[in-house]
């Protein structure tokens, strides 16, 4: 039985391998405005709509050999943002989800990894005190 209040509250962001990322980084911003920072991705801000706290999603290319991705072989990789990591790691493995035991601490927040049934690798992430990556949100 799944918890009344939702697990996930926003796409943090999309990840996926490119064989040059950063010409492909360039062609984003040359052609359709991408804001691609220095460190070869973007941040879209925007704010949740339950509390209207600050929020983003995070666009970037990664290398095609890139082993961040693993276990998957897959060429992408889906980031959601959560408001209790612990809490959504513990009811995945309740209800028999590949939970990987990968966990990740750091400025931007927690992260933790689940399998999806057909290998994709999902990174879950609890953000940081400031709520997100980006910064200031004047969205």
């Amino acid at each position: 039985m799944r918890d009344d209040k939702p697990r996930v509250h926003g796409l943090g962001g999309v990840f996926f391998k490119a064989e040059d990322p950063e010409a492909l980084g360039a062609w984003y911003a040359d052609h359709l405005g991408v804001g691609v920072q220095d460190w070869g991705g973007a941040v879209f801000p925007w704010r949740r709509a339950d509390t209207g706290g600050k929020a983003c999603t995070v666009w970037s290319p990664f290398k095609a050999d890139t082993t961040y991705f693993q276990p998957s072989d897959k060429p992408f990789m889906l980031n959601f943002r959560v408001d209790d990591l612990d809490a959504t790691l513990a009811a995945l493995r309740r209800e028999g989800c590949n939970v990987l035991d990968r966990h990740e601490d750091g400025d931007q927040g927690r992260f933790g990894y689940v399998m999806d049934p057909e290998g994709h690798l999902v990174e879950l992430w609890e953000p940081g005190p400031d709520g997100d990556a980006s910064g200031e949100v004047d969205a």
